[in-house]
């Protein structure tokens, strides 16, 4: 599971929106909660090919590096969940000031295992907290 969370972030700060989804079963689930301690999702994406907006949002900045953290899985057969954290680093221009907005984010996933190898089958991002400072070059 490390290299499929290992992986997710690769893409994500490659800006390879087609490698990520390749991450995900094809009838995927995403959601994201944009307060960590929310009950209900900011916005939900059903299927692979949903998630390729979200994905390709991610070029409006100039540059972002996820660091991930610890995990936890638990393994049941072909099907596996788990919980993740990654602090997301994202430099951007704004009234041209150079800002970086810092998240910690948490996953709660649902793996399968698909001919051998692991998806994400649902995958819940939840945002803990967020800042946006200026940042020097």
């Amino acid at each position: 599971m490390r290299e499929l969370f290992d992986a997710y972030a690769h893409c994500a700060d490659r800006r390879d929106a087609e490698g990520q989804k390749a991450l995900f079963t094809a009838d995927t689930r995403f959601a994201v909660y944009m307060d960590g301690e929310g009950t209900e999702p900011t916005y939900v994406l059903e299927g692979r090919e949903a998630l390729t907006p979200v994905f390709a949002d991610l070029n409006r900045y100039e540059t972002t590096t996820h660091f991930n953290g610890q995990s936890t899985v638990t393994i049941d057969g072909d099907r596996a969940t788990g919980e993740s954290y990654t602090i997301a680093h994202h430099l951007f221009t704004e009234d041209g000031n150079r800002m970086i907005m810092v998240a910690s984010l948490r996953y709660l996933d649902t793996f399968a295992k698909i001919d051998g190898s692991w998806y994400f089958a649902e995958r819940n991002l939840v945002l803990d907290w967020s800042e946006t400072r200026p940042s020097s070059p």
